[in-house]
């Protein structure tokens, strides 16, 4: 007879706020490209299958754009460069601008999963490959149709592969291939906005049934450990070297108010503010779980690198993670309510690295065979939490990660010993002292860290990064200074706080470095100088010279083992 598990499958959703508040507009497509395909995909499968559980954390600067883009269709006043293209339907020749935007932009994709599948678009991709070889003037030969019909499969092929089996209209723009006239671009921006419109109210409905836990992250991603103190970054890294900032001044009020406006802007969409919180980056310290704590959080979780410092820190050995990984944890310190799980990194990066390369039902096959080798290793019933980026992996899984989510969720459900569930209804258990709910474990003390190598090394430490918050902290002395000078306006304040809150996003802080492909670099370099700048205008001082020029350029691949992958 197999021996019971439980299994915490965590699907975090996020994205940074790609508005620029100075011009009002979309800088970057990525929320509502992976609302059509990753969002859109993950609620159906959980639709479909009503044996399986999960956490779903949706980040709420991720939802307010949502919301932001609902607005925009609702209005007709569209903000984003590429949807406007597409709904477009007078017939005035494309601005140049407009043309070298479409070819920029829409062939940034797998090439491998988003391109080579589909004739048509990879034969527009070959001709733009063979003008580009002749220089960037050849490009004036080719045509509105073809800017059109590129931008339009550019769409088709970032829909979800629920869509493309249930849309009648994908599945008909696709049939037809090109020459798609002004009638069908308009026909496929409706039916992208109305699967822009659904994501939120489809969560929302699997939350109801119970099917799903909704959990939420301090409003703008912020790395709430640094910001309320670099020095925790030493905590696993002893000889890191900081910013030349002594810190971020007033952080623990910025995090409580971060918090806060998650938890109100929670209740709001979804009836009761979250009990479960995953951080930014999973990343977590001593003085954050305090501030969890007192505001009544339930659960948080993290990275096993952290878990394991912890442990070795506190017993200078660590054994077997059969014995340690599998169980929650409550931290000296903290009162009774919030727990602390730890994720399986090695099976959460299997579904985030590795599977894709797999035929989907072998992957899954291997994973319950991992699940089935842990329940049988472990002591005690072990409940096993698997947390990993719920939209940027399936971009190079075939068909969107269709065969592998399908089998996988199929397999979960069926399976006679392994249980499904949340970290909500477990703690439930656990308070009700069902045996179903293994004890706690104990930890005297927490070494901070995150889920990507134990440590803040992807934020902090390099010459690059370590700029960055010192940029970062310039603007925040600024900004308290006009604050308490009391000359802004209640709405001044209000814009201000809301460009101080962007600021202090993870985003910023995670790209810059000769490791990081140069092209996703310069963006994210940008538009981090730009929000900053926004930033001065807001408070009526002078934009800091040195925020005109780059400091990251970038060179190399983007990390991985253990860090989620990054939309683009």
């Amino acid at each position: 007879m197999q021996r019971p598990l439980d299994l915490v499958l965590v699907w975090h959703m996020h994205q940074p706020d790609y508005r620029d508040y100075a011009t009002g507009e979309f800088t970057l497509p990525w929320v509502y490209l992976h609302a059509i395909k990753d969002y859109t995909d993950m609620a159906w499968h959980l639709e479909r299958h009503p044996g399986v559980c999960a956490v779903v954390n949706f980040v709420p600067v991720l939802l307010e754009q949502l919301e932001d883009y609902c607005e925009q269709f609702e209005r007709g006043e569209l903000r984003d460069p590429l949807l406007r293209l597409l709904a477009r339907s007078d017939a005035q020749p494309l601005a140049e601008a407009e043309r070298m935007l479409v070819l920029e932009r829409c062939f940034h994709a797998d090439h491998q999963k988003l391109i080579a599948p589909f004739p048509p678009y990879k034969r527009l991709h070959e001709l733009f490959l063979a003008l580009e070889a002749q220089g960037r003037e050849a490009f004036a030969y080719l045509s509105d149709q073809f800017i059109y019909d590129l931008l339009t499969w550019y769409h088709l092929s970032w829909t979800g592969e629920s869509v493309r089996r249930g849309s009648e209209v994908v599945a008909r723009l696709m049939a037809i291939g090109a020459k798609f006239t002004r009638e069908n671009r308009v026909e496929l921006f409706k039916t992208l906005a109305e699967l822009v419109r659904q994501v939120i109210p489809r969560f929302r409905r699997l939350a109801e049934s119970g099917r799903i836990e909704l959990s939420t992250t301090p409003q703008h991603h912020p790395l709430s450990p640094l910001l309320l103190d670099f020095r925790s970054a030493l905590d696993a890294e002893p000889e890191m070297k900081l910013p030349d900032a002594a810190g971020y001044a007033g952080g623990r009020a910025r995090v409580m108010a971060q918090l806060e406006a998650a938890q109100k802007d929670h209740a709001r969409r979804f009836g009761a503010p979250a009990r479960g919180v995953w951080p930014a980056e999973g990343g977590v310290s001593q003085a954050f779980l305090s501030l969890l704590d007192a505001q009544g959080v339930h659960w948080t979780a993290s990275g096993e690198a952290v878990l394991a410092n912890s442990l070795q820190r506190a017993s200078g050995s660590l054994g077997d993670r059969f014995e340690y990984l599998y169980r929650p944890y409550r931290v000296q310190g903290a009162r009774e309510h919030l727990t602390c799980f730890f994720r399986d990194d090695r099976l959460s990066d299997l579904i985030g690295f590795e599977y894709s390369k797999w035929h989907g039902r072998d992957a899954a096959a291997n994973f319950v065979g991992e699940l089935e080798a842990i329940a049988a290793k472990a002591p005690e019933r072990p409940v096993v939490s698997v947390i990993l980026d719920g939209e940027n992996a399936w971009e190079y899984y075939p068909y969107n990660g269709y065969y592998f989510l399908s089998d996988l969720y199929e397999s979960l459900e069926n399976h006679p010993a392994i249980r499904m569930t949340t970290f909500r209804a477990y703690l439930d258990e656990l308070r009700q002292q069902s045996p179903s709910a293994g004890a706690p474990g104990e930890l005297s003390a927490l070494v901070a860290g995150s889920w990507v190598y134990g440590n803040f090394s992807t934020w902090i430490g390099s010459a690059e990064k370590n700029h960055a918050w010192n940029l970062l902290c310039a603007a925040k002395a600024s900004f308290d200074q006009v604050v308490d000078s009391g000359r802004l306006s209640e709405q001044q304040k209000a814009a201000a706080l809301r460009q101080l809150s962007d600021c202090e996003s993870s985003d910023w802080f995670w790209w810059p470095g000769d490791y990081n492909p140069s092209e996703a670099v310069a963006a994210f370099e940008q538009m981090f100088r730009s929000k900053l700048a926004h930033l001065y205008r807001i408070l009526a001082l002078p934009v800091p010279a040195n925020l005109l020029v780059p400091f990251s350029r970038g060179a190399g691949r983007p990390e991985a083992g253990g860090a989620m992958r990054r939309a683009k």
